[in-house]
């Protein structure tokens, strides 16, 4: 299913990862990175507003998209 992975300050594997929806919207799959909720709302706006570009690339990298919901 088409996201991304989001951290504060070095790249982790506990990234937080956010879906993106059919319509574009981003749906918080966890937030294991304890990104504060202020923050974590300017990046799902971030991811929303880019949501074409980031599933444009999703397809290019991986040859197919498949949503959440």
């Amino acid at each position: 299913m088409i996201h991304v992975h989001v951290s504060e300050g070095i790249p982790s594997p506990k990234a937080t990862k956010i879906w993106i929806t059919k319509t574009g919207k981003a749906l918080l799959c966890n937030n294991n990175s304890k990104i504060p909720d202020r923050k974590l709302k300017y990046i799902r706006e971030i991811v929303e507003a880019r949501s074409s570009e980031i599933i444009k690339k999703w397809y290019n990298t991986f040859g197919e998209i498949r949503y959440y919901c």
